[in-house]
C-alpha cells in the first residue's frame, strides 16, 4: 500500500474534472504537499498503463505536456486531452480556459 502522501496526491488527481487541466505543483498543493511537484511527476510515471486515474489532465506549470514533443507518451496524453476538448490537434492546450482550480 502506498503511503498517505501518495494517496492524497492520487485523490487530488482524481478530483480534476473532465475537460480541465491542473499543474503538478497545484496537485501537490491540493494534496497538502506544497513544493512536491516532482514527486507528483514521479508517482504519475509509476502508474500502470491501464490506470483509471486521469493522469493526462496533469501538465506542467506553463500549461504544456511534459513528455518530449512527438513521443508516444506525448501523443497518448494529447489524444486524451483532445477527446476532452482541452487541447487541439496541433498540440495547443487550452490552459487559460481549462485550468483547474480557477
Amino acid at each position: 500500500m502506498k503511503d498517505e502522501a501518495s494517496q492524497q496526491i492520487y485523490a487530488a488527481i482524481h478530483s480534476v474534472p473532465m475537460g480541465r487541466l491542473c499543474s503538478y505543483g497545484k496537485i501537490a498543493e491540493l494534496a497538502g504537499q506544497p513544493g512536491k511537484a516532482r514527486y507528483v511527476g514521479r508517482l504519475l510515471s509509476q502508474l500502470p498503463k491501464d490506470t483509471r486515474l486521469p493522469w493526462f489532465r496533469i501538465v506542467n506549470s506553463q500549461g504544456k505536456i511534459s513528455f518530449p514533443y512527438g513521443s508516444d507518451s506525448y501523443q497518448r496524453q494529447l489524444s486524451h486531452l483532445i477527446e476532452e476538448s482541452s487541447a487541439e490537434e496541433s498540440g495547443r492546450l487550452h490552459w487559460r480556459q481549462c485550468r483547474w482550480p480557477e
